[in-house]
């Protein structure tokens, strides 16, 4: 296994160019298959292109918000030292890699955006505490943990087709929580996959001392702290800048708005989670001074999805303008019967996602493709819609977008991690196909 990493290692680092480059490559690779294959002309399809690029920037900043918000949240005195007396409980680069998959895993099991860079920081923080840790394999370890968002509480594509008039209600109806992330068989998979993929990561680390990178410290962007103010001498400014009753009247007042919202029954979104996580750093903070210093490290962990996030929008428009989504997930339709269906929608979901990496967008077009075909061949609504949802978490641990983040976080490239990468997308899809091959079967 050892020898395979180093294989993919190897191989990336000398031809994997940088994530903007990719999503550059991606869109003239879709350019040209709308062209081969939909006959979509090249002025057609440089249209559909410029008409999506912006076509997702509420999506966009719901996206930034939340990966900020999250990485506030895991700032915050409270969670810090919470993160530093956990890693300094480990001892051994074996440890350190399960906790690291467990901490990503867990929290992006209850929400996405919090997992994905808890994940990160915790990585960074055994790294420095854990000698002989091998920096890349850490980080890749902690953003594996990722494959669990969509079978989690903050999946898109389960939380959407469980909510009231969402746009598929007249074709599928409403599908609970219980009958997706809740079912029996989508929690095995969890509970499988928190306990399996720790391991598999820890296997993974290099046994030769000449093969590991360590942490150096001094790369670790230290996070900027506000100036502290002589309240003798502070101007009114400065008291409000710093005033805790402002923090924390203002953070009450947010939780208390979350706690009248889930009385009066309001669904989980990105938006009331994105809220949640606001206010809930504001009060942890208290000072409004400590939380903008905080935000103003925060921000350059989102700077490149800002630029990043419009082009694969683009994509997303040439899949929609031209139909190649929808013939290429029909590909995949024609071969299936109400016990495969689900096993090819995981398939072209994930195959899908490396174009358009947006659980939500990409079920938007997507969807009622998959959903047509289960109503023609009696297949499960519900294992048919979170097939998809799971390609899509499947080949985020290749698809670079998702990881920004952690590499921003970790200072590293995306080629210091892809081989591992690599190696966890080959355990996971065995591990996802055998449970939603399984789902279609049973649920028939």
């Amino acid at each position: 296994m050892q020898a395979m990493a180093n294989f993919f290692t190897r191989l990336v680092n000398r031809y994997m160019p940088d994530p903007l480059v990719i999503a550059i490559l991606l869109t003239a690779l879709t350019i040209l298959l709308a062209m081969l294959v939909e006959g979509t002309s090249p002025l057609a399809a440089t249209r559909f292109w410029g008409d999506g690029f912006w076509g997702l920037l509420a999506f966009s900043m719901q996206m930034t918000v939340i990966l900020l918000a999250g990485y506030i949240l895991a700032k915050t005195p409270l969670v810090d030292r919470l993160l530093d007396r956990i890693a300094s409980r480990v001892k051994t680069p074996f440890m350190a890699i399960v906790v690291a998959t467990l901490v990503g895993g867990i929290g992006s099991w209850l929400n996405w955006g919090f997992g994905l860079v808890i994940g990160g920081i915790v990585a960074q923080k055994l790294a420095l505490n854990v000698r002989g840790l091998h920096y890349p394999l850490v980080i890749a370890a902690a953003y594996s943990g990722f494959a669990l968002y969509g079978i989690g509480l903050s999946g898109s594509v389960p939380l959407l087709i469980a909510t009231p008039g969402h746009f598929l209600e007249q074709t599928m109806g409403l599908v609970p929580l219980s009958e997706t992330i809740f079912s029996p068989i989508m929690l095995a998979t969890s509970l499988f996959i928190i306990v399996t993929l720790p391991l598999f990561n820890a296997w993974l680390h290099p046994r030769r001392s000449e093969d590991i990178i360590e942490l150096d410290p001094a790369t670790v962007v230290k996070p900027v702290a506000p100036p502290l103010v002589d309240a003798r001498n502070a101007t009114l400014a400065e008291r409000l800048n710093h005033s805790r009753i402002i923090g924390i009247g203002i953070g009450l007042l947010g939780m208390l708005y979350v706690a009248l919202y889930s009385l009066d029954g309001g669904s989980l979104n990105l938006n009331t989670v994105n809220f949640t996580f606001v206010f809930l750093g504001i009060l942890l903070f208290a000072s409004p001074a400590q939380y903008l210093a905080a935000l103003n490290d925060g921000v350059r962990i989102v700077s490149g999805i800002i630029i990043q996030y419009p082009f694969y929008a683009g994509i997303m428009g040439i899949l929609v303008g031209s139909g190649l989504m929808v013939s290429f997930a029909g590909l995949f339709v024609d071969i299936s019967s109400a016990s495969t269906l689900p096993i090819w929608s995981f398939i072209s979901g994930g195959v899908i996602n490396i174009l358009a990496p947006s659980g939500g967008g990409q079920w938007a077009v997507q969807g009622p493709v998959m959903i047509e075909a289960a109503n023609a061949l009696g297949a499960s609504h519900a294992a048919t819609a979170l097939a998809v949802q799971i390609g899509d978490q499947w080949t985020n641990m290749v698809q670079p977008f998702w990881i920004l983040p952690v590499l921003a976080i970790s200072g590293l490239k995306l080629r210091d991690v892809m081989g591992y990468m690599v190696l966890i997308l080959m355990y996971l899809g065995l591990v996802f196909g055998a449970a939603v091959w399984l789902w279609g079967y049973l649920a028939v």
